[in-house]
């Protein structure tokens, strides 16, 4: 299933995209696409119901039909950092020995075509494109061998970030550079696990004004999926409707000869194969 969230910000609704991508409502059979629904019990209710049976949308998702974060009432956003080699080695930084965790804030979540802002004073505003991982079913010190059975689905991330902040306003933490407001697009849609069978065999790219700068795959991961769902569980309780943000290739503005970052004015396409793409502007915030 693609299961999405459409309509006004702060107003979405749940939906389903049917086989023709048009949008089939939701909302009279769960409230929101978030907690218990994306355990494994209630995505397996969705799946018992005919798209056909439920009402039309109006209106082209992503065209005049505006998508909002795929995911709502997200209690936490994980990110890992450096989980590409080659990312690490134009970050000038080290292959980790472990997962680098850091968070987005929940306020930095914004529909997959939403505006992104540029902070106010940013001269280092940056792309990074990432695989997300939604957790379904969660728990605690979960073994890798059954770390699966824990993810709900996949969707694109955009990792925006804020260099300066991220790594010369920090004391060595990178929260802040990476949590501002606009700077979490996910979607367009949640594809549930089942439609992914290998999730370390993903094309995943992005461009900014035409010109594409990422091009990786996540087989080139550090730390795998299963790795990360069973890694993070030894520190944090996992719950249904967590995000967790995989890393990102290399191509990013931080690592262009010289560096390149966003300017307001800018158009930015990102995604992932089987995943959907999204597009979104650069404004100044």
């Amino acid at each position: 299933m693609k299961l999405l969230r459409y309509g006004p910000r702060g107003q979405e609704k749940p939906g389903v995209l049917d086989a023709e991508g048009r949008v089939r409502d939701l909302s009279a059979v769960v409230p929101d696409l978030a907690g218990e629904v994306l355990t494994a019990q209630g995505l397996a209710r969705l799946r018992g119901i005919d798209p056909g049976s439920l009402p039309l949308v109006d209106g082209m998702p992503q065209q005049d039909l505006r998508l909002g974060p795929c995911v709502g009432r997200t209690g936490k956003f994980i990110c890992i950092g450096l989980n590409y080699a080659d990312h690490a080695a134009e970050s000038n930084m080290p292959v980790p020995a472990e997962p680098v965790v850091f968070g987005k804030w929940t306020s930095a979540i914004c529909g997959p075509n939403d505006d992104v802002e540029i902070p106010r004073g940013s001269t280092r505003t940056d792309w990074e494109v990432e695989l997300g991982v939604v957790i379904g079913d969660g728990g605690r010190y979960i073994d890798e061998a059954d770390a699966m059975n824990h993810v709900a689905g996949y969707c694109v991330v955009h990792d925006v970030s804020e260099r300066e902040i991220q790594l010369e306003r920090g004391g060595g933490q990178w929260d802040k550079g990476k949590g501002c407001d606009t700077f979490g697009p996910i979607g367009p849609w949640l594809v549930t696990a089942d439609e992914v069978p290998d999730p370390q065999q993903l094309d995943l790219w992005l461009e900014v004004d035409g010109h594409r700068y990422q091009n990786g795959n996540t087989r080139t991961m550090v730390f795998g999926v299963r790795q990360l769902v069973s890694y993070l569980s030894r520190f944090m309780s996992l719950q249904p409707g967590d995000i967790i943000a995989t890393g990102t290739p290399p191509g990013v503005g931080l690592g262009q000869k010289p560096p390149k970052y966003l300017v307001a004015g800018q158009t930015v396409r990102l995604g992932i194969q089987g995943l959907g793409e999204q597009r979104q502007r650069t404004v100044q915030g």
